[in-house]
């Protein structure tokens, strides 16, 4: 007797696989005629006709409705009302397109949706990451003693790095076991140092692991945006002097706003010094470990206690997709745990490996595989010359700014991120008046759905920024784009100065 359910779940079936193979291609057609149709990499929709063209097509019934209809509704309203992302007009945050392995990949994981936990829930998907981990571990630098895991991205990764990072003081400095007895009472004392332009994660991790916002000191940085040593020394003796006990600091490979990276080799020295734990926020980063041109950038990484790789931004690879890595595995025991159902201690004992053993996850996605495929098809060569065609980009476009009196640019890029704002004709000392310039260039051409920036603040003024992921731009675009840049703030300026709400934009 035919089961009713058959045709949902691949298997088989003809039914099924007929199902799978309809749904895969006009998946992928769909994907393409709006890969040909999108000129720009946003529609240029207002919000709330997206909220209601989106409310339209949530309608669910009792019965299924047709694929072709199905598909339609999704093509018209989500696809189309999308970030396209892989166009080269998309600069505004480390959001990168990804590559068509990757993409594959994808199919892969979802269909056979492997749960990372336990060896019985993914018998050759566990041995795919830990080789993967292995291949980074050696790229790093790190001994045989050293170990990672995959995880969700830069946010769970600075959290592990805490997370180990405070467990062990606690340790060390009180005797007290977290997993087993909580935080102790004198857990207020300790401290984390971190550079100015530090990710947010470390202040939430630091909230969310108990020890509060207020456990973060922020150091001073130097002109190239990187820690400055002796502001750290400094904040060292004073937190010493004050009773206090710094048990970390935070380096960074990669600023989101800048993109700089803080010398490793003096931090490294620092901590080893001070007995600091070492974590390095490599989220940005950590891709120039394939660069043909600026590996030298992340010298001495290896001297880190914990490493943050991020692979869905500057590896080029789908949300999500990041790493977490530890120079001593023994640093994971801070959060193992043994669950009889799922990761027995027998199971130590006969050599089978359980991945929930080393993660703040239970379940997890097969993400090494992405990697896998798409270093296996590209190679490392090509890779490495897709970073640094970015970076040179970076470089090239922040002189074109430069050459025009119409723009200021605060920074020398260092990866691929370029700070710069609009300076309207006689009005260039006014600050405020050229934040709000500055702020409707960028909503009017979010709006357009030309050019896709972001914005941020520094010094207190308004900045916008490019974030020069993508490999297929070109120095002709972005000649292109500034002189828009320049035509656009003119007439915002000019509109502005008559105090017209003409061009102004809202979403």
């Amino acid at each position: 007797m035919k089961n009713e359910f058959q045709q949902w779940f691949l298997n088989s079936s003809e039914e099924s696989q007929q199902l799978f193979m309809d749904l895969m291609v006009r998946t992928v057609k769909l994907l393409i005629e709006e890969t040909n149709r999108a000129t720009n990499p946003y529609s240029g929709a207002i919000r709330k006709d997206i909220e209601a063209r989106v409310k339209e097509i949530t309608n669910i019934t009792t019965g299924g409705q047709k694929t072709e209809a199905v598909l339609t509704e999704i093509q018209k309203t989500v696809v189309r009302n999308s970030l396209w992302i892989s166009n080269p007009a998309a600069m505004a945050h480390l959001h990168c397109p990804p590559l068509l392995p990757a993409i594959a990949a994808e199919v892969l994981i979802s269909t056979l949706n492997q749960s990372m936990d336990s060896w019985d829930q993914s018998p050759s998907a566990t041995y795919v990451e830990e080789e993967v981990l292995q291949y980074f571990i050696k790229k790093i630098g790190f001994t045989e003693h050293a170990d990672g895991v995959f995880t969700s991205g830069g946010t769970q990764s600075n959290y592990m790095g805490l997370l180990l990072a405070r467990n062990q003081a606690c340790q060390r400095h009180f005797s007290i076991n977290v997993q087993e007895q909580g935080l102790p009472s004198d857990a207020g004392r300790l401290r984390i140092l971190c550079s100015e332009h530090a990710h947010f994660t470390v202040q939430q991790s630091a909230a969310q692991l108990g020890l509060g916002i207020q456990s973060v000191v922020t150091i001073k940085t130097n002109e190239k945006n990187q820690i400055c040593l002796k502001d750290a020394q400094q904040k060292l003796a004073e937190l010493h002097a004050q009773g206090l006990l710094p048990f970390m600091i935070v380096a960074t490979a990669g600023t989101t706003d800048f993109g700089s990276i803080d010398n490793l080799t003096e931090i490294a020295m620092l901590a080893h010094d001070y007995q600091l734990w070492l974590h390095v926020d490599a989220a940005y980063g950590g891709a120039l470990l394939f660069s043909q041109q600026y590996r030298d950038l992340l010298h001495d990484l290896s001297l880190a206690d914990s490493i943050t790789i991020d692979f869905h931004k500057l590896y080029y690879q789908s949300i999500s997709c990041g790493a977490f890595f530890v120079r001593d595995r023994k640093s994971f025991r801070h959060i193992a745990y043994h669950a009889e159902y799922l990761n027995p201690e027998e199971d130590r004992k006969d050599g089978i490996i359980n991945l929930v053993e080393k993660s703040v996850q239970t379940t997890k996605r097969f993400d090494a595989l992405k990697v896998l495929m798409t270093f296996k098809l590209i190679g490392t060569e090509v890779f490495g010359n897709m970073i640094d065609s970015t970076i040179q980009l970076a470089k090239n476009t922040a002189e074109l700014f430069q050459r025009s009196s119409q723009f200021e640019v605060l920074n020398e890029p260092v990866i691929n991120a370029v700070l710069f704002r609009y300076l309207p004709d006689r009005h260039a000392e006014d600050h405020l008046f050229v934040d709000e310039i500055n702020l409707e260039l960028q909503r009017y051409f979010y709006q357009s759905g030309e050019l896709i920036m972001a914005k941020t603040r520094q010094n207190g003024k308004v900045f916008l920024k490019f974030t020069m992921l993508n490999p297929l731009n070109t120095l002709r675009n972005m000649e292109v784009q500034i002189e828009n840049m320049k035509k656009i703030g003119e007439i915002i300026t000019k509109k502005k100065g008559e105090r017209s709400n003409e061009y102004s934009v809202h979403f």
